[in-house]
């Protein structure tokens, strides 16, 4: 029996084999991909470089060992950070035989921030931070004071060894590990020294580190561990610069200095602390990762203050190292901070029933708040640690914000109960800016969606648009079907409204926009509203309303005209706007006389009663009863345009403002909102009414 074999290729036809494959031993990774540790290789990579020393330093202090950090950025480009921690172990570690020191600067993921033992919070967290810089460093230099010496190992690009020459990276190296002992030392002396060089294959050659970011970050940390007193040296200018941080206060301190504006109230300090249960891999005894349910402990410390400005500056940490981005501690708690003021604001009513609650930009109106959370092994995104992501954090801090301010709120410290209220106050302000603010852009866009729309359906438009062009408003449909025929198609274009517009005066703008016989009057007249009206955009030359002689038209006559004063009133003052003078009655004359008209129209009852005098003295007789329009849609396309239209023996009256202050004043009284004196105005002269005149 035989078996069929297959022949394999020497050569792969695309080029790709697993002779290809390349395996990255110890630091060479961080080399390859320096990007993936430091975040990048210009100026911000080489800062990180000396945060992930630096942090080292404060993980002590954050364990209490640590008193004193001291930072030098020395003339020729190296960097050096000491403290006078415990010092990095200097023994043997039993699985890899090296010296502690050794292990930690030359193998990722190897640190005592792993097992919880070491430190309970820390910054450093996955063990490559001290690895990464001493892989990046074309020379770094450790000393330790430790069980009564110093304690000495230099590095290469990440290789230990010995340097010919102190303080020249370029110096003859010899590769070599282990430890030497430098000098003696008291043995209650302990701490750490690391000097390192970046290397120019790495960095871009122009990378250097800010002053006042190094300035920064140093205040920042004094802040953040009261007590902790921090210097910095400056060595690379025409000056040393020289200076030293300490904070007793914390961040209390810190809030107030990051403070811009005026404080409406004292910085309110909020402390808890909640449990929460993971599950992470922990080494056994035999080396290997067991995932295993560890109980937590989240500390949480916030400093707040609100003030006068505008600004938000909200500044998180997690073990003392800022969180640019957040994470779940900030969210937790943006959301207390909501809920509590929400409430609180339904409590002292003001935000009464069917008001909207603030939302999140209106609470952080002028806030200035500190945030910071202790936990051992926090889950961060990424070795630049900008984002926190444990999510037991939001609902921890959430809880701790809402019991602590809803305390202070509920009782208020002494002399902090008006404070408090101007901090409502100032937040209710900023959600009625906002939403005023919305209201105007939504009322722009619907205003810009109107002008730009085609002309309404219900148009009866003209020929010409020059300034003889005529724009009838129309009362009802009955009469739009009557002017259609009476109107003279050239220059005289119709507009038809349905019944009594909105009345503008006591009505909000975007109430006005939405109203259809008020959009439709803007549209058509096509030359704006407010103050984006534009006479010369009008693309008719006068504008003339044509309603009932009657009550019901009266009104409809002022609702337009107050329409037109309040978001056109350059045509008015332009004298463009017109009211049409139908006629009240019609005689009809029984065997007029030669050269005398049939029918006689007059305009009110005074005239009807003085004309009918005059033709009983001319002994000329008429049709009885005598005709009374109830409305235009009475009168024929003939009668019409006879009374009406025809500019030959029409009636117009010309709508003028001769003094706008007063006119305002008027339609104010007439068609406000405020009753009271619209009501004295009515009993005032209820006297001089002729009830007789009454039309019922």
């Amino acid at each position: 029996m035989t078996a069929a074999t297959a022949e394999v290729p020497t050569d792969d036809p695309h080029g790709y084999s697993a002779r290809h494959l390349s395996v990255l031993e110890g630091l060479e990774a961080v080399r390859k991909r320096p990007g993936m540790y430091v975040g990048s290789t210009d100026s911000r990579g080489l800062a990180h470089c000396l945060w992930e020393i630096v942090d080292n330093c404060v993980d002590e202090a954050l364990a209490g060992y640590c008193t004193h950090i001291s930072v030098i950025l020395h003339a020729d480009g190296s960097f050096e950070v000491g403290d006078n921690g415990r010092g990095i172990p200097v023994d043997l570690e039993p699985k890899t035989g090296l010296p502690g020191i050794e292990l930690v600067m030359t193998r990722l993921h190897a640190g005592g921030k792993f097992g919880g033992v070491s430190y309970t919070a820390s910054g450093g967290l996955h063990g490559v931070g001290a690895s990464v810089v001493n892989a990046l460093s074309a020379r770094l230099d450790v000393e330790v004071d430790r069980d009564g010496h110093t304690h000495a190992i230099s590095f290469r690009r990440g290789l230990p060894g010995e340097f010919a020459d102190e303080g020249r990276p370029n110096a003859r190296f010899k590769k070599k590990s282990g430890l030497r002992q430098v000098r003696k030392v008291a043995k209650k002396v302990t701490g750490t020294r690391v000097r390192f060089w970046p290397d120019l294959q790495i960095f871009l050659k122009d990378s250097t580190i800010d002053q006042a970011l190094v300035l920064d970050r140093m205040r920042q940390t004094a802040f953040l561990i009261p007590g902790l007193t921090i210097d910095l040296r400056d060595e690379r200018g025409e000056e040393i610069l020289d200076e030293t941080f300490r904070f007793d206060g914390g961040i209390s301190e810190f809030c107030t200095y990051l403070a811009k504006d005026t404080a409406l109230i004292d910085v309110l300090r909020l402390q808890g602390r909640g449990h929460f249960t993971e599950t992470v891999p922990v080494l056994d005894d035999q080396g290997h990762l067991t995932p295993t349910d560890v109980e937590r402990d989240l500390e949480v410390d916030i400093a707040l203050r609100w003030g006068s400005g505008y600004d938000t500056i909200t500044k998180s940490f997690v073990n003392v190292i800022a969180t640019p981005k957040g994470g779940t501690h900030l969210r937790g708690f943006d959301r207390a901070v909501l809920k509590v003021l929400n409430e609180q604001l339904r409590a002292v009513r003001l935000l009464k029933n069917g008001d909207e609650d603030v939302i999140k930009e209106d609470v952080l109106e002028g806030l200035t708040a500190v945030v910071t959370v202790r936990l051992p092994e926090p889950q961060f995104e990424g070795q630049t640690k900008e984002v926190l992501g444990t999510s037991a954090a939001t609902r921890i801090v959430s809880q701790v914000v809402m019991r602590e301010l809803r305390a202070i709120f509920e009782n208020p410290p002494r002399g902090q109960k008006q404070p408090l209220r101007a901090v409502l106050e100032k937040v209710v302000g900023a959600a009625k800016t906002r939403i005023a603010a919305r209201t105007q852009r939504d009322n722009q866009r619907r205003k810009n969606a109107l002008e730009n729309s085609a002309l309404p359906a219900k148009l009866v438009d003209c020929r010409t648009a020059d300034d003889r062009s005529e724009l009838f408003i129309v009362e009802g449909d009955s009469a739009l079907g009557t002017a259609k025929l009476a109107r003279n198609s050239e220059f005289q274009a119709l507009l038809p409204i349905r019944g009594k517009i909105l009345n503008v005066q006591k009505a909000s703008v975007a109430d006005m926009l939405k109203n259809a016989e008020c959009a439709a009057i803007i549209q058509v007249l096509g030359a704006g509203s407010g103050r984006t009206f534009d006479i010369d955009a009008a693309r008719y030359g006068r504008v003339v309303i044509l309603a009932d002689a009657d009550v019901d038209g009266a009104h409809i006559r002022t609702l337009l005209l107050t329409l037109f004063h309040r978001y056109m009133s350059p045509m008015l003052e332009a004298g463009r706007i017109f009211s049409a003078v139908p006629p009240l009655h019609r005689i009809e004359l029984i065997k007029p006389k030669k050269g005398q008209e049939k029918y006689i129209y007059t305009y009110s009852d005074a005239e009807l009663r003085q004309r009918l005098v005059e033709l009983e003295r001319k002994g000329q007789r008429w049709k009885e009863p005598i005709q009374r329009y109830k409305g235009l849609g009475e009168m024929d396309a003939d009668q019409l345009a006879e009374t009406t239209l025809d500019p030959r023996h029409r009636v117009l009256r010309r709508v003028r403002i001769e003094d706008a202050e007063e006119a305002a004043k008027v339609f104010d009284l007439l068609m406000g909102s405020d009753v009271a004196p619209r009501r004295a105005f009515l009993t005032a002269g209820a006297t001089e009414l002729d009830m007789e005149r009454i039309d019922t």
